[in-house]
């Protein structure tokens, strides 16, 4: 009976339920068909006088369960304490048996009642109520189980639509960012250290006896350089403000922006859409740090500062976001049921796009006291996952983030992939031994159901991130649920692989769940699995090798990276409520993503700042990057910075073509200095008020092979060119552009040179137009003046054309050697002189007499 209600939770958890009139010699029949003879049916008509109905050589069984009532409301068979979902059901009821009269996939698909003679009703049709039961042989249901469950799980996956990670940020202890993290999950890097002064005096709240009032056994913890620092003026906040906010405001505001930076989302462009916020977050240490100062401490900013809910609301305030907008406390699995709400929200299509992840920064002594007295703390200040040696946690700080959008969307949309979450699942430990005491069951319930919604065989399961706090009473608990879900399946021919990034940057509660699901989406991407640290003998109480368990010890390769790579992340609360998302690598780019290098040609390096020091900065951190990554080409790095970085109003840029001109331009912005290949500027006005003008300059700058570059390498310019190229011809030009550009002599002749020049800026233009580039104003000199005026629209193509032939025309045929003169003067002023110059040239000459 245990097995069967443990299959029926699997197979649907808490389906609804669907109405219908069943044929009973078809239902019995293919259910024979289907499952002989492993299970059976009790059926209970009703007007039948409680007629019971078996079938052939099958035994009839029945359990004390609550009859399962069909209706086609909404999809599912569900009873009073197990259920069925339907697609589940049509796979225990094929079309096709006992004589073919199954209708059940006709009313799960169609959504309508079916309804055929029962047998010994009293007026030939009756509506039943049916009740699936257990027959004695509990093995065989075990088997058909484990069978059974991923074609099923696959069926029921259509409505849990794959979820692509787009981009990540994160401020961790000695990881200022993911690429940083990386580096400490890679090289196995312990993070933890002791606690800095500028926090509190750790030795005076320092005891090694654990009973100590209000001290704590440990010096230690992961922290972050420095958490004061934040950048108010850049996000158009006031000192005061920023000085009465809780810093995990500020750092979320901060990982915000790096995150959709990292993504090529332009956050102006998110402005009055529907992007959620989602936000993990449990303590509010700050909030204690302002009460010290009592009553008069107290400003009109305190309420909004020291509110955990406003900590995701002051993101979608700050971008005017108008999607859901919520921070989560489930305690230390916040920030991956954070993420969990999110995908669902986005496939709800309440959210197009969405920012999840959390934050928690120690502050003050007393919340580490508080861990301490409850019995979590390890007294060496070490996270010992699965280890001997585990006696508790060590606390970390920090946060991370994520950029969620709908697989289908990101690949249209070109984004860079990370890797996609494939489904999650969500439920608490209810009555347990105590509060916090987890559940064996309710852990490896959650991972099922998280597989369930993934449609994701325990075999496929390659690496699990554990929630892994290293306590003596999780450990073991959570191994267990761990091995019985997905250790022991018997479709897996490796032990299973699993660590905990806690080991690393230590316990960051509210935060936990999101550093271990940048640590998977990390090791997807790079195709590694990084070392737990802190593990040199197994736990006594955690049988790993009867679990099929194994502590990834060591830098390696996933155990099959031939099989698509699919990890599963835990995080689980200490009230009970337990997280667990499965992830998998992202489909392959359908093609290259970034330029190509073309040879040496120039390229511009721009960069911007809302003040000097923050574009040096950003100059600085530039620098690094490319200096640490020198196989980046200049065009990849010059197409980010133009089109997925905001553009401020403190201005610089480095046009070069080699690497070193790179770095030294780099280097003199960052020290505020003038150099060769760089450029600053600053932009006097901004956003909506920003005005573009086009000058289109006459006759004087032609020269030979011009624009033959840009005819190579740009398609747009190309067919522009080719375009106004052959207007010209069919305006009388009387040969193509082709034939005369490359020869210096010809361009000197007015005929050519003024066609050739309007081609070439009338191509020009639409390349930048192209380019996404739209002049406010345009204006023109010369044969510039006809450019303009097609830019413009005054001129259609062919008009322009034939002004352009017959200008140039003209003024060839002018005599040579004379002059031209430019006057500064009105028209009244200038046409009497015109007209006496002109007299004087009719008059005859002059004769001389002599004496």
């Amino acid at each position: 009976m245990r097995t069967l209600r443990r299959a029926a939770r699997f197979f649907a958890g808490r389906a609804p339920v669907f109405n219908a009139t069943i044929d009973i010699d078809a239902m019995l029949g293919v259910v024979f068909d289907a499952m002989r003879p492993e299970l059976g049916f009790v059926i209970e008509a009703q007007n039948m006088d409680r007629a019971r109905l078996t079938a052939g050589h099958f035994p009839l069984v029945t359990v004390p369960v609550a009859p399962a009532r069909l209706t086609t409301d909404s999809g599912g068979l569900s009873g009073g304490s197990s259920s069925i979902a339907p697609s589940v059901f049509s796979a225990l009821w094929p079309r096709g048996g006992g004589g073919g009269r199954a209708r059940s996939r006709d009313v799960i698909a169609a959504g309508r009642s079916v309804s055929a003679p029962v047998p010994g009703a009293r007026h030939g049709k009756a509506q039943v109520r049916a009740a699936l039961c257990a027959l004695p042989r509990m093995d065989a249901m075990e088997s058909y189980v484990r069978q059974t469950e991923p074609q099923a799980s696959r069926v029921l996956s259509g409505q849990d639509a794959p979820i692509a990670v787009i981009g990540l940020s994160c401020r961790l202890p000695r990881a200022p960012h993911p690429g940083a993290f990386w580096d400490v999950l890679r090289e196995g890097v312990d993070a933890i250290g002791e606690t800095p002064r500028d926090r509190w005096d750790a030795g005076a709240w320092y005891d090694a006896d654990p009973d100590a009032l209000g001290k704590t056994p440990t010096r230690r913890g992961g922290y972050l350089d420095e958490v004061g620092g934040f950048d108010a003026a850049f996000f158009g906040i006031s000192p005061r403000e920023a000085a009465a906010m809780d810093p995990q405001q500020r750092l979320m505001l901060e990982l915000s922006w790096e995150a959709l930076e990292d993504a090529g989302v332009l956050p102006a462009d998110l402005r009055d859409t529907r992007t959620g916020v989602f936000a993990g977050a449990i303590g509010d240490d700050y909030a204690t740090l302002t009460r010290r100062g009592g009553a008069e401490a107290i400003d009109r900013h305190t309420l909004t500062g020291l509110q955990r809910g406003i900590i995701a609301n002051r993101v979608s305030y700050t971008l005017g976001l108008h999607g859901p907008s919520l921070t989560v406390d489930t305690a230390q699995s916040s920030s991956l049921v954070a993420v969990h709400m999110a995908c669902e929200s986005l496939r709800r299509g309440e959210s197009v796009l969405a920012l999840a992840g959390g934050v928690s920064l120690n502050l003050v002594p007393e919340s580490t006291v508080s861990a301490a007295k409850f019995g979590g703390l390890s007294s060496d200040g070490r996270c010992y996952t699965f280890d001997a040696r585990a006696n508790g946690y060590v606390r970390g700080e920090g946060g991370g983030l994520i950029v969620l959008k709908p697989l289908d969307q990101a690949l249209r949309d070109g984004d860079r992939v990370y890797c996609v979450i494939r489904g999650s699942a969500v439920n608490n430990d209810g009555a347990t031994d105590g509060l916090t005491v987890p559940s064996a069951a309710s852990q490896a319930e959650v991972l099922r159901l998280a597989r369930h919604h993934a449609g994701v065989a325990p075999s496929e399961v390659q690496y699990v991130e554990l929630h892994g706090t290293g306590t003596p009473v999780g450990d073991p608990v959570e191994a267990a649920a761990l091995g019985t879900a997905v250790g022991t399946d018997p479709g897996r021919d490796h032990p299973l692989p699993v660590g905990s990034a806690k080991t690393n940057v230590g316990h960051l509660e509210g935060a936990a769940g999101i550093v271990g699901l940048l640590k998977v989406a990390l090791s997807i991407h790079h195709r590694e699995l990084p070392p737990s640290l802190n593990y040199a003998s197994p736990n006594p109480r955690i049988p790993l090798d009867e679990l099929n368990l194994r502590v990834q010890s060591a830098l390696g390769p996933w155990p099959r990276p031939d099989r698509p790579l699919i990890a599963g992340v835990s995080s689980f609360g200490m009230g009970g409520t337990n997280c667990h998302v499965i992830v998998e690598e992202g489909p392959a780019p359908a093609g290259p993503s970034q330029p190509a290098d073309d040879g040496e040609r120039a390229v511009p390096w721009v960069l911007s700042g809302k003040s000097e020091g923050a574009l040096r900065d950003q100059a600085a951190r530039l620098l690094d990057l490319v200096t640490a990554q020198p196989d980046l080409r200049p065009a990849q790095v010059g197409l980010a910075l133009a089109t997925t970085r905001t553009h401020f109003a403190h201005r610089a840029a480095v046009v070069a073509e080699q690497r070193q001109d790179f770095l030294s331009g780099l280097e003199a912005i960052a020290r505020g200095e003038d150099a060769a290949h760089v450029v600053h500027g600053h932009a006097d006005s901004a956003g909506d008020e920003t005005r573009i003008a086009f000058l289109f300059s006459g006759q004087g700058s032609q020269r030979a092979d011009m624009g033959a570059q840009l005819y190579t390498a740009y398609p747009a310019y190309a067919d522009a060119f080719d375009e106004v190229d052959a207007a010209l011809q069919a305006e009388g030009l009387g040969c193509s552009l082709h034939e005369v550009l490359g020869d210096a002599e010809a361009l000197k002749r007015t005929e050519y040179a003024q066609p050739a020049l309007f081609a070439l800026q009338t191509a020009l233009f639409r390349l930048w137009e192209h380019f996404g580039v739209r002049p406010d104003y345009v204006t023109g000199h010369s044969i510039g003046e006809i450019a303009a005026a097609h830019a413009a629209g005054i001129l259609s193509l062919s008009h322009a054309a034939r002004l352009a032939v017959q200008r140039g025309r003209l003024m060839q045929a002018l005599p040579s050697g004379g002059a031209m003169l430019a006057v500064q003067a009105d028209q009244q002023t200038v046409q009497p002189l015109l007209e006496a110059a002109e007299e004087s040239s009719r008059s005859p000459p002059s004769t001389a007499h002599t004496r």
